[in-house]
């Protein structure tokens, strides 16, 4: 009898583990070289491997935050390639809000100025950092995270790269206050009242 539970119980544990493994894991493993997308009509070349759409980027700064992606989207070449890119550019005094990606990890380069980051793990822990030119960030799939140039005068640039070839990206705070929550559910989420949270969705209208 004692025999047969512990079969059961290494069982019950073998399928938790392959559950768990399917349910975090991101792009599914591909068994050729690459994928031709079936809409793709052109000659598979090196062009079909190029991406251009950050060239001209650096040309003129931008008036706010702005990131230019590289996924699937833009570069059907990464089809089943489990890897995108982005270039994420900080005037002087600009944030990129507290947002997650469920599909992926991102790893952040900090090519030019000073960044500050920060992230919020499952217990509610903050680690945060200010980085220089050259440092490398990491930021776990799932987790909430944001970063900053404080910098009045200086602007930052930073490449970040995913382990997905689309990694989705969920801001929160347009996530919780444009999306249609009642003012009443909110205002007893946030401890607040209806007319602080009226005062908040308004800035996301103006």
């Amino acid at each position: 009898m004692a025999a047969m539970r512990f079969i059961q119980l290494v069982m019950i544990f073998a399928f938790a583990l392959a559950t768990s493994k399917r349910a975090v894991a991101s792009d599914p493993d591909i068994i050729s070289d690459f994928i031709v997308p079936p809409n793709f009509n052109g000659t598979i070349d090196g062009s079909f491997f190029t991406f251009t759409g950050f060239r001209g980027i650096f040309d003129q700064a931008p008036k706010t935050s702005k990131g230019l992606k590289a996924s699937l989207v833009e570069f059907p070449a990464l089809t089943g390639q489990s890897v995108s890119y982005a270039v994420l550019q900080f005037p002087p005094n600009t944030v990129f809000p507290p947002h997650t990606r469920p599909d992926a990890t991102g790893l952040l380069f900090l090519v030019d100025g000073n960044l500050e980051v920060g992230q919020i793990d499952t217990k509610n822990n903050l680690y945060t950092q200010k980085l220089q030119t050259g440092d490398l960030f990491i930021f776990p799939k799932g987790l909430v995270h944001y970063q900053y140039n404080s910098d009045p005068q200086r602007p930052a640039t930073a490449i970040a790269a995913f382990g997905s070839s689309s990694a989705r990206a969920v801001t929160v705070p347009p996530a919780i206050f444009t999306t249609g929550i009642d003012d009443a559910i909110l205002a007893k989420s946030f401890k607040t009242d209806v007319v602080t949270i009226e005062k908040i969705k308004a800035g996301f209208t103006n």
